[in-house]
C-alpha cells in the first residue's frame, strides 16, 4: 500500500548551528525554543549531532545539550543523531544515556555513528591512536552498549549504573552501505544521513531491508531518512532563505567553513557554476519551497523510498523564519491546507 505523509512520523535534527553575529549560548536558547515549538506541532523526536572543532556547530557536548532540551520539554523524544561512538568508551555512553533516561523516562533515543564527526587531526586529539582502532571496533562496541543496558549484565564485574535494565532505543546511523549491513544484522532501526550524503542512500536502505534480521528490539526494518527542508510562504521566498544553506555547504566543499550567513538574493550570488554542481550533488535530498511545493516533492520522495519516518534539518538564518518553516512542514504532514 502506498504510504502517505500523513501516515508517518516526522522529526527534527538540530545541528545546533551558530549563526553569524551570535554565540553558542545563543544557539542553545534558540534550540530550546525550537524544541518547545515543534513539540506542540506534533514532531516525534528531536535529535542533536556530535561534531567537534567546527565553529558553526555548538553540539560538541551532545549528551549535555540533550539533557538541556529534554529538561525544557515535556513529551517529545530527545536523542542523538548521533553519538560518534569511536570517540567514547561504550561504558561512559551507557552511563550518560542511562542518566538521561533516568531523568526523562521514555523519552531518550541513542543514535550511534562510526565517523569521528570532525577532521582526522581533531579525532586524534579526542582519543589519540585508540580512536583509529575504535572505529574498526564499532560493531563490537555497539554490542557492548547493548550488554551494559541489559539486565543480564547485573552479575558482571563492570556495570553501567544508571543504565542497566533501562529501555533506551539504539539506532544505527549511517551514510554508507557498511552501516546498513550492521543495522540489519543487529535488527536495529536505521537512520540515513541523506541530508548531506545522499549518494548511497537508495542502495543502503535496500541492503538494510533485504538483510534485516528481527531482534528483541525490532520485528521489521525501520528506516528514517534525514533531509534538508526550507519552507516559506512562497517558492521564491524559500529559495532566497535557502541561500544560507547553500553557502554553508560551499564552506564544506571549499574547506572554508564559516558561521551561518544571512540569505543572499539568489544562489548565483553565492555559488559559481562549478560549486553549484558539487553542492547540488550533496543536497539532492533537499526540499525548498512553499507548503504545496514541499508537500508534492516530499510525497514523491516517500513514494520512491517508502521510508518509515522523515527527519528534517533546516539551516535557516532568522530564527522566526526557521520556526515558520517547521510549522509549515508540520502542516504538510498533518495535511492542513
Amino acid at each position: 500500500m502506498k504510504k502517505q505523509l500523513s501516515s508517518i512520523p516526522y522529526s527534527v535534527l538540530d545541528l545546533a548551528t551558530v549563526i553569524e553575529g551570535k554565540t553558542p549560548a545563543d544557539t542553545f536558547k534558540t534550540s530550546l525554543d525550537l524544541a518547545q515549538h515543534v513539540e506542540k506541532w506534533g514532531y516525534t523526536r528531536y535529535w542533536l549531532a556530535e561534531h567537534h572543532n567546527m565553529a558553526s556547530v555548538a553540539s560538541s557536548a551532545t549528551s549535555v545539550v540533550i539533557g538541556y532540551i529534554a529538561g525544557g520539554t515535556k513529551t517529545i523524544r530527545v536523542g542523538s543523531g548521533g553519538i560518534m561512538l569511536p570517540n567514547h568508551s561504550p561504558l561512559i555512553i551507557a552511563e550518560q544515556f542511562g542518566t538521561l533516561e533516568s531523568l526523562f523516562p521514555g523519552r531518550i533515543d541513542l543514535g550511534l555513528g562510526r565517523a569521528p564527526g570532525t577532521d582526522q587531526l581533531t579525532a586524534m586529539a579526542i582519543r589519540g591512536e585508540q580512536r583509529m582502532v575504535a572505529a574498526q571496533n564499532f560493531p563490537q562496541d555497539v554490542l557492548k552498549l547493548q550488554t551494559y543496558f541489559s539486565l543480564d549484565n547485573s552479575r558482571s564485574s563492570v556495570r553501567a549504573v544508571p543504565g542497566e535494565g533501562l529501555d533506551i532505543p539504539i539506532w544505527i546511523l549511517g551514510s554508507s552501505t557498511d552501516s546498513a549491513r550492521l543495522a540489519a544484522a543487529l535488527g536495529l532501526p536505521y537512520a540515513f544521513a541523506s541530508h548531506f550524503a545522499p549518494a548511497q542512500f537508495l542502495t543502503a536502505i535496500k541492503i538494510y531491508r533485504d538483510n534485516f534480521k528481527p531482534s528483541e528490539s525490532l520485528d521489521a526494518p525501520y528506516v528514517l531518512a534525514c533531509v534538508n527542508v526550507v519552507a516559506a510562504d512562497t517558492d521564491g521566498e524559500a529559495q532566497k532563505i535557502a541561500t544560507s544553506l547553500y553557502r554553508l555547504f560551499k564552506g564544506i566543499i571549499t574547506g572554508k567553513r564559516e558561521l551561518l550567513q544571512p540569505p543572499a538574493n539568489s544562489i548565483d550570488d553565492v555559488l559559481n557554476e562549478y560549486e553549484q554542481e558539487q553542492v547540488n550533488q550533496m543536497l539532492s535530498c533537499t526540499f525548498v519551497g512553499s507548503k504545496d511545493t514541499i508537500a508534492e516533492d516530499l510525497q514523491a520522495f516517500l513514494d520512491q523510498t517508502q521510508v518509515d519516518e522523515i527527519m528534517a534539518t533546516s539551516h535557516i538564518f532568522e530564527h522566526q523564519a526557521r520556526l515558520h518553516s517547521y510549522e509549515l512542514l508540520a502542516d504538510v504532514f498533518k495535511k492542513k491546507s
